[in-house]
């Protein structure tokens, strides 16, 4: 199975009980991955969401990431790390996570596309592909022209996202991408199971 292929990354504005409901939904309707991505709260918080939705995982088979902090990802013994540019370097990361866990990086350009091809890292997440208000700071939009060409000239695996929604997955999965992921299409659909059902038949 294709762990990259429906990419679940959490909405960090969500309370608990809106997250366990739009993971459990989620689960349900065919997710494949999800990130919990958390970049204003604190650390006791952060590590309380993750032990909570880890539960809600266990037995799945749906792997468990964390996005940027390589501790709370040790203390709950998470299935992989997703790096940012700014984060910690992925040699550092992979040493201190070991060889059996995920690890991704995002890619904001071509230059740190082609730098992240000999690093020790398991996939790439390619950002941002459209404009999107999930990320205020993005300096660089992919297009599918883009996203396609990096498809052929990268040898790890890719992950798009951004501004990705029903309307244009089609396209974005016509690329041959690895994988998809969204935060707002799932996280604020009314039904998330039912979204990931549509979103699932979709990529195809």
């Amino acid at each position: 199975m294709n762990k990259y292929r429906l990419y679940l990354v959490t909405d960090e504005h969500q309370d608990i009980e809106a997250l366990t409901f739009v993971i459990k939904e989620a689960i349900a309707g065919g997710v494949t991955m999800v990130q919990i991505r958390e970049k204003h709260g604190d650390i006791r918080a952060f590590i309380q969401r993750a032990m909570v939705i880890k539960a809600l995982l266990l037995n799945t088979g749906i792997p468990l990431i964390i996005n940027d902090r390589i501790d709370v990802a040790l203390a709950v013994d998470a299935d992989g790390v997703h790096l940012g540019q700014s984060d910690m370097p992925a040699d550092i990361a992979r040493r201190l996570i070991g060889p059996n866990k995920i690890l991704g990086l995002s890619v904001e350009n071509e230059t740190q596309l082609e730098h992240a091809q000999s690093l020790p890292i398991d996939y790439l997440g390619i950002s941002a592909i459209f404009p999107t208000p999930t990320k205020t700071d993005t300096v660089y939009t992919w297009r599918i022209d883009g996203l396609s060409k990096a498809v052929k000239s990268s040898k790890l695996p890719l992950v798009a996202i951004g501004g990705i929604n029903k309307e244009n997955i089609q396209t974005v999965a016509q690329t041959h991408v690895a994988g998809i992921a969204l935060v707002s299409a799932i996280c604020h659909a009314q039904s998330p199971k039912i979204a990931c059902e549509e979103l699932n038949q979709l990529i195809g």
